[in-house]
C-alpha cells in the first residue's frame, strides 16, 4: 500500500511545488499592482486631497480634470511628443537595421554602440541632454567659441520649442532598441522567397517594398506598443531635461499626475489623470495581446 502511494505523493508534490514557489510572488504582485491600482481607480472617485478621503463625488474629479487648461496642455503635448517619438524611431531604427542587415564589417561593435543608450536611465539621458541643449555651456556656446557667433539653438529655453528637445532625448535613447526589433525580424526573414524573387528580377527596392516591410508588421506592432507605453509614462526624463517648462511647455499627463497628487494637494484629480494614463496603455496593450494569443490559438 505504501509502495503504490508514495509514488502519487512524489507526483503531487512536484506537481504543487512550482506552485508553492510562485504563490508568494503571485500574492504581492496581486496586492501591490492590481490592488493599489484599484485603490487609485477608488480615489479618483473620492474628494482626496492632502490625504485619501472616503468620501465618494462621483465623476466630479473627471469633470474638473477636463476643465483645467494644464490638463488640456498635457494632452497637446503627449500628442505631440508621443507621434513625433515613435514615428522617428522607428525610421531611424528601420534604417539601422537595414544596414546591419548587409552583413557590414564592424557589426559586432556597431550593434552595442547603437543599444548602448537604452541601457541609461531617462535620468541620465535628461540630464546629459540638458547640458548639450543649455545654450550657456551646451551646443550654443561650443558654436560660439569656434567663431560662429551668429548660432543660436536655444529650444530648451523657448516654449514654442522646448517639447522637441524632448523628442530629441528620447530618440535618441530609444532608436537602438527600436532598431534590435527590426534586426531580429529582418533575420528571420526566409532567404528562399528572396532568392525567388531577386530570380525574377526584383530590385532591391522592390525586394524591400513588396516583401521585406510587410514581412515586419509584427516587429512595427511591437514597436509601436513598446514606444506607445514609453511615451505615455514619460515622468523622469522630462523632469530631469525641463522639468515641464519653460512654464508648463514640456509637461505631459505623467508630470501633470505627480504635481496635482503631491504638490498641489489634489490628490482627487491627480488619481484621475492616472486612471485616465491607465485606460489609455489598457487601449493599446489589451487589443495587442488579443491578437497575440488569437494568432497562437
Amino acid at each position: 500500500m505504501a509502495d503504490t502511494s508514495s509514488p502519487d505523493m512524489r507526483t503531487r508534490l512536484q506537481n504543487w511545488l512550482p506552485k508553492l514557489v510562485l504563490a508568494p510572488s503571485f500574492a504581492l504582485v496581486l496586492f501591490f499592482v492590481y490592488g493599489f491600482i484599484l485603490f487609485t481607480i477608488y480615489l479618483s472617485f473620492s474628494d482626496s486631497r492632502l490625504l485619501p478621503s472616503y468620501g465618494l463625488v462621483g465623476w466630479e474629479n473627471y469633470s474638473k480634470l477636463f476643465r483645467l487648461s494644464h490638463w488640456e496642455t498635457a494632452i497637446t503635448n503627449l500628442a505631440v511628443f508621443a507621434t513625433l517619438y515613435i514615428v522617428i524611431c522607428s525610421v531611424i531604427g528601420l534604417l539601422l537595421a537595414i544596414l546591419l542587415d548587409q552583413k557590414i564589417r564592424g557589426e559586432g561593435v556597431l550593434r552595442p554602440i547603437y543599444l548602448y543608450p537604452m541601457a541609461l536611465s531617462f535620468i541620465v539621458t535628461g540630464t546629459a541632454w540638458k547640458w548639450m541643449l543649455d545654450p550657456g555651456i551646451g551646443i550654443e556656446n561650443t558654436m560660439h567659441l569656434w567663431g560662429w557667433e551668429s548660432f543660436a539653438f536655444d529650444w530648451i529655453k523657448n516654449r514654442d520649442y522646448a517639447i522637441y528637445t524632448v523628442v530629441l532625448a528620447a530618440v535618441w535613447q530609444s532608436s537602438g532598441f527600436t532598431m534590435a526589433m527590426f534586426l531580429a525580424g529582418l533575420r528571420g526573414i526566409d532567404n528562399e522567397i528572396l532568392k525567388a524573387a531577386q530570380m525574377d528580377g526584383a530590385s532591391n527596392w522592390q525586394l524591400y517594398r513588396r516583401i521585406i516591410i510587410p514581412q515586419l508588421r509584427p516587429a512595427f506592432l511591437s514597436a509601436f506598443v513598446i514606444l506607445s507605453h514609453l511615451a505615455i509614462k514619460s515622468y523622469d526624463l522630462v523632469i530631469a531635461l525641463t522639468g515641464g517648462g519653460p512654464g508648463r511647455a514640456t509637461e505631459l499627463p505623467a508630470t501633470f499626475m505627480y504635481s496635482y497628487t503631491f504638490s498641489r494637494n489634489q490628490m482627487g484629480i491627480g488619481a484621475s489623470s492616472a486612471v485616465i494614463m491607465l485606460m489609455t496603455v489598457a487601449a493599446i496593450m489589451v487589443p495587442y495581446l488579443y491578437a497575440e494569443l488569437k494568432e497562437k490559438k
